[in-house]
Parts: C-alpha cells; structure tokens; sequence
C-alpha cells in the first residue's frame, strides 16, 4: 500500500468586515489556534532564562531566546497581573506571552503553526497586541509578523537573520546573513511605550503561497528599531520587554463571499476525499528525545486530525508509531508503540470514542526513507494513521 502525505486541513469560515478588519469576528475564522494562550498543558512556575516556553499549546520559541508564559493560575513569578518581569492584565483571558526584543542582539520569538497554508495572490490582515513592561529601560517602534514556509529552528540567542552559503569556485564557503523581512511590522514612527494599556501591531499583506508558520518578535538591529526611553521606565530589566496577547490572522480575499448586512462570510469548502485503507502521516508530531510526551508544536497537527474525526463521526483509525532504526529492536518497538499511544490518548481526552480508534508500534521495521542520512531518519521516526472505515 502506498503511503500518502498531506498537510492536514479543516474546513474554515473566515468573517471579515467590508472595511473594518478589526470588526468582531467568528473565532473559528481566526487562522491562528489558541490565539489568546489560554489553552495551556501545565501551569507556568518560573522564569527560566535559559528554558523554553513548553506549556502553552500551540505556540512555542523558534530560537534559543527563552519567550516566557503567564497565567493566572501559575506560580508567582509567572502569575498575572504582577509577575517578575512586570505587572500586566492580559488583553482578554487570564494568560499571555512575554518576549525580550532587547537593545543588544539578544532577541526572544514566538512561532505558531497556522491552521492552513496561506494561498498565493490572496490579501491577508494579521493583528496581535503588545504592551511594554515598565520594568523596560526603553521601547521600540519595529515588532512584526513573519510568514515562512518552513518551521524556523534555531539555536540562536540573537536577532534571526537568513543565513545563505556560497560556495566558490576554489570551493571555499561563504556565510552571509541578511535581515529577514516581516510581512507585518509596526511604523518606525510609532513608539510602542504604552506600559499601562495595550497597543495593536497589525497589517495587510499578499500572501506569496504555501507559508504556514509564524514568528512574532523584533527582526531589526537595535538601531534600527527606533529606540527610546521614557521617564517613567524604571530600568530594571536588560531590555525592551513585551507583553502579547490576542493574535488574529483573517484572509481578506478568499473563497467564495456572502454578504450578511456590513459583514462578509468567506468560506473555504473542505474538498478532501478519504478512502478506506489510506496512510496519512501526520507530518508535524513532536516528541523530545528519546520521550513519549506530545510537545507543544504538536498540537496544531492533532487538532486538524481531531477536526477529521469530528467531521466525519463514522471513521475509524489506527495510529501507528515508527522510528529509525538507531537503537535496540525491543526498545524502539516500546518507543514507538509508546508514542502511537501519547497520540491516541490525546484523542480520547479530546472527545473522540475508544471504538473509533486503534494504535500500534511498529519500531523501525516499516521505514519511508533511507536510514544512513539524517533526513532519511528523520522521516522514519513518525506517527501516523490508517482508514479503517468511513
């Protein structure tokens, strides 16, 4: 049998306004999932300089900058209004995010998976909102949103650049970096020195087709960002340190339109067909080393497949769990039958019937792709499911 891959899609409505992209809208519209960090794993307790952000789901740190998370019910550096790194409400809810964009190098990110590819040629409005911890010793105008294709991972601590090697012809290589360019980015002119209320980042862009993941944070140099300080900053922290909450990503021009009175209905129809018997990899399931928990980057991947599931109440699946073929036989079978069992439990948690869904491991015996490459084994080591009936 062959073996499929798709990137997961979910029938989406998307609500905008004629004329006025920050109308209340639907929030199934909405292309960014969990868009207020309330959904969370586990309760944030501290600030850990050298962490990474692992309790919010759906949202985690492309870089090694450790963004923090803040929630009500979370320990008191962690806590909200008053916390360590400041004393905010967040924009709506009981959580939100903190990033450093820094006056040096140092740079802090957040990344998140769409809930779809975006379509080339169409018109898109991203918005979040940020609000400047007084513990700052200065703000900065140029915080935005960066769309890319691909995942962005990087152990860097400094400011994300795209890194390019050339080769010459004496074969000698060459690496240059370029600043990345954000789709959306607020005005230099626009200080964002509000400690006390939040501001709105937000823009319209032509998407270029395929990008799927994004990355709030500050992409230019310090001098660059339009820096300045404020009497009423109190010096305490290294940086620039922002609060954010509520991010909303709408397509302005997709699909087809219905107008109801000032506000207009895009749909986008779901148009995949299953048959019984089909592979789907689930392309984006993470787990750490060697471990069976469910990162965080995952669950924008189960929540597509619980979206499958929901839409078609009659289908019936087995995961399976794969790895490379590192390891010992006996262990890599517990592992990966392990992991097939982490997914099939979220699905339970999340409302899907026991009868419904079946999971085994099948160790490295069922390989995809060469195992003597890094990349080879790196497709091997996956979860997926088959369609046992419809």
């Amino acid at each position: 049998m062959k073996t499929k891959r798709y990137i997961l899609t979910i029938v989406i409505l998307l609500f905008i306004s004629n004329n006025n992209t920050s109308a209340q809208i639907d929030n199934d519209s909405n292309l960014i999932f969990n868009p207020s960090f309330e959904e969370h794993i586990s309760c944030p307790q501290r600030i850990d300089p050298y962490g990474y952000m692992g309790e919010v789901v759906a949202w985690w740190q492309p870089t090694g900058g450790s963004s923090d998370y803040y929630n009500n019910c979370g320990g008191r550096q962690c806590r909200v209004p008053k916390n360590k790194l400041g004393i905010q409400m967040p924009h709506s809810g009981e959580s939100m995010v903190g990033i450093y964009t820094s006056l040096t190098d140092y740079r802090e990110y957040l990344q998140t998976e769409l809930k779809d590819k975006l379509i080339k040629g169409e018109k898109y409005h991203l918005s979040f909102w940020v609000s400047l911890s007084e513990y700052s010793p200065s703000a900065v105008a140029t915080i935005g949103g960066l769309f890319t294709q691909k995942r962005i991972q990087d152990t860097t601590r400094q400011m994300l650049t795209m890194n390019n090697i050339t080769i010459h012809d004496n074969g000698i290589k060459q690496n240059l970096s370029t600043y990345l360019k954000p789709q959306v980015v607020n005005p230099y002119n626009r200080v964002l020195s509000d400690v006390e209320s939040w501001q709105k980042v937000e823009g319209d862009f032509i998407a270029q087709g395929g990008e799927k993941f994004l990355t709030i944070g500050n992409f230019y140099p310090a001098e660059q960002s339009n820096v300045n300080d404020y009497s009423y900053l109190t010096h305490i922290l290294p940086g620039a340190y922002y609060y954010v909450d509520d991010v909303e990503l709408y397509c302005l021009t997709c699909g087809e339109k219905q107008q109801y009175g000032d506000v207009v209905i895009t749909k986008k129809q779901d148009t995949t067909k299953y048959s019984v018997g089909e592979v789907i990899i689930l392309e984006n399931i993470f787990f750490d080393f060697d471990k069976t928990v469910l990162l965080p980057q995952s669950y924008v991947e189960l929540k597509n497949l619980l979206a499958i599931l929901n839409t078609h109440p009659n289908m019936k699946i087995e995961l399976s769990g794969h790895t490379d073929n590192k390891g010992k036989d006996k262990y890599n079978m517990n592992l990966s039958l392990n992991r097939a069992k982490a997914v099939y439990t979220y699905l339970i948690e999340n409302g899907i019937k026991e009868n419904r869904l079946k999971y085994k491991g099948f160790g490295a015996t069922q390989p995809i792709a060469d195992n003597k490459t890094d990349e080879g084994r790196a497709k091997n080591r996956r979860v997926e499911f088959k369609i046992l009936s419809l």
